[in-house]
């Protein structure tokens, strides 16, 4: 309890180091969050789509039964395909049907003669898609196959895109991070020089002396990780409604209160380890002990 009462001291005598060490923790752990936000949510985005039709392959009015079913077996031994669904012209026309309801003049011009059978297929990866596009393009009872290869690549440039970047940003802060808890804490060594000789001097061990800068640099992470990770959360929460309207009927919000709570715990975990390293290298430099 002592140690918890010296370094409250430390923090108390010297508000405007403590504010600086807080804040750079707290931008670091807002970016972290922003980041997980980001990235669960691209990975959510992803798995989407990965669920629907990406390729819907259109058979050609000749196409015999057999040589379709021939086709769907050997695209489903591949490994590759998620979900593979076979459209009939009756279903086809159906499905017309229900999306032109409303224009009955459109609706009498249309017979399942007319309309393809066709398939939707979904892959186990998105990365997939192109092979599988290919694959059925080769086929001689294939007429056309619509494959949105422009989307389904921006997205998952997108998404690595964002995984470098916050990667690389939350380890550029958590660095930049140490370095200034390092000199902080430095400083307020350099500052008690003389009291620390005095406690040597009184037979105090060179771990008594330690402990407190420890628990200091400790405070000012898991201080900074919590002001960071509700700042996070309220901006989530803020703008769920605008981000749940333009992301219809996609299952990525909200984010579940559990979610959140386990991330704060990950990050508490992460502040006081990167308060620990930023507070035993100052000691390890400056207190010669």
């Amino acid at each position: 309890m002592k140690f918890f009462n010296t370094a409250w001291r430390n923090i108390r005598r010297s508000p405007y180091q403590a504010f600086s060490a807080i804040l750079i923790m707290t931008l670091t752990f807002l970016v972290i969050s922003f980041f997980v936000f980001i990235l669960v949510g691209s990975s959510t985005i992803i798995n989407f789509f990965e669920s629907k039709p990406q390729v819907t392959a259109f058979f050609k009015n000749d196409a015999k039964q057999e040589d379709i079913n021939d086709l769907q077996n050997r695209l489903s031994q591949s490994g590759e395909i998620a979900s593979i669904k076979f459209v009939s012209k009756q279903q086809a026309l159906e499905i017309y049907k229900q999306q032109n309801k409303d224009d009955p003049l459109l609706l009498d011009l249309v017979t399942a003669d007319v309309l393809p059978a066709s398939f939707e297929i979904s892959a186990v990866k998105i990365e997939d898609l192109g092979g599988i596009s290919d694959t059925l393009k080769k086929s001689t009872i294939v007429s056309e196959v619509i494959y949105q290869k422009d989307v389904v690549s921006a997205l998952t440039s997108w998404t690595n895109a964002i995984r470098q970047i916050g990667l690389a940003l939350v380890i550029l802060l958590s660095a930049v991070s140490i370095f200034i808890m390092v000199t902080i804490i430095g400083i307020k060594i350099s500052h008690k020089k003389e009291d620390i000789e005095i406690m040597k001097l009184i037979g105090a061990t060179s771990w008594y002396i330690r402990w407190p800068f420890i628990i200091e640099g400790v405070t000012y992470g898991v201080v900074g990780a919590l002001i960071g990770w509700t700042i996070a959360v309220g901006t989530l929460l803020y703008a769920t409604p605008f981000l749940e309207s333009f992301l219809k009927g996609i299952p990525v919000l909200p984010v579940s209160f559990i979610s959140l709570l386990e991330l704060l715990m990950i990050e508490l975990i992460l502040a006081a380890l990167l308060g620990i390293i930023s507070s035993y290298l100052a000691v390890l430099r400056y207190l010669k002990t």
